[in-house]
């Protein structure tokens, strides 16, 4: 086993998601503790250009798996793949980041390498060789701490946002090295025909660095169109509440909450968002909370950081001239 840590770098469409830049400088920062580097794993079809990219944010060594029939992800060939990459590079650990796919993937790998696993940490350092993660847990009421054992390999997702990013060097090559990997007999049995992409163009809710969400208050899927026009001069996402969600306002893709998703922006947006603990536990992360909502007792503005008793009908569309203004 090395003092490596190598990070698996999420794409889609050959773009880099942003939490796996903050993996390559949490990287770079738990490699400065073991002796090692920081390496990059990236598995796709056609992707052989992204390798430059993680080596301006710090991966000195690229591991590319590219191929046809890893243009979509589907887990068993995905974590076949990464496999055989921890096979070639044999890090000390292996950093992923907390999406769907990163949830997916990393317990699959773990389990194939019988390596100890962490799930959506907030915190990860090193401690006598071993690795201490810390998380969240019962809705985010308290943390708690674990140590993975330094004798085998470690595996820990990572949630988003929760570390800076690097600012990226220019003129940066990378060194590559191409890793052929063979499908098991099992990993072809799903196949991917086709992936519709949404016709909003908004950004899924756990990519976003910005995220306006709505609530039961919209009261119509139609009224949740002023937060689709904030979230786009903003550069963001919409999300919503469970109770906007149920009743149809908006599809479950988008709720945030303990049985939604969890997200960690750099801005949170709630319009109309009372702040039921279910969802408090899905964005209490986020950097900064900006809560609109017209009832002053509400949950919400416990946790907000900006708090605006008002009438979100008349604020929103304000919110949004006034950006609109000062970027224009």
């Amino acid at each position: 086993m090395t003092n490596n840590i190598l990070v698996f770098i999420e794409q889609r469409e050959s773009k880099i998601l942003p939490a796996s830049f903050q993996l390559l400088a949490l990287a770079e920062q738990l490699a400065s503790e073991t002796g090692g580097e920081v390496q990059a794993c990236i598995v796709g079809q056609s992707i052989a250009g992204l390798a430059d990219t993680s080596a301006s944010y710090g991966a000195k060594k690229t591991y590319v798996v590219d191929g046809e029939e890893f243009a979509y992800y589907r887990a068993s060939p995905y974590a076949t793949a990464l496999s055989a990459v921890i096979d070639k590079a044999d890090p000390k650990a292996v950093l992923i980041s907390t999406t769907f796919m990163g949830r997916d993937l990393a317990s699959r790998v773990a389990a194939r390498k019988k390596a100890a696993l962490a799930i959506d940490c907030t915190q990860l350092k090193l401690e006598g060789g071993d690795l201490i993660a810390t998380k969240t847990m019962y809705a985010g009421k308290f943390s708690a701490t674990f140590r993975l054992s330094g004798s085998q390999l470690q595996v820990a997702t990572v949630r988003s946002n929760v570390f800076a990013a690097k600012e990226p060097q220019s003129g940066v090559t990378a060194t590559v090295e191409n890793v052929a990997v063979t499908l098991g007999e099992g990993d072809g049995r799903l196949k991917v025909k086709e992936v519709v992409a949404s016709s909003s163009g908004i950004k899924d809710v756990t990519e976003g660095d910005v995220v306006v969400s709505g609530g039961r208050s919209l009261k119509s899927e139609e009224n949740f169109k002023i937060l689709f026009q904030l979230a786009e001069v903003l550069d963001g996402a919409v999300g919503a509440s469970r109770a906007a969600c149920d009743a149809g306002y908006q599809p479950h893709t988008r709720q945030v909450g303990l049985t939604g998703k969890v997200v960690t922006p750099k801005l949170y947006i709630a319009c109309g968002i009372d702040g039921a603990i279910q969802l408090l536990a899905g964005m209490r992360g986020s950097k900064v909370i900006v809560a609109i909502n017209t009832k002053k007792e509400a949950p919400i503005f416990k946790v907000a950081t900006y708090g605006c008793v008002a009438d979100l009908f008349a604020i929103v569309p304000l919110l949004t001239e006034e950006i609109t203004r000062l970027k224009g």
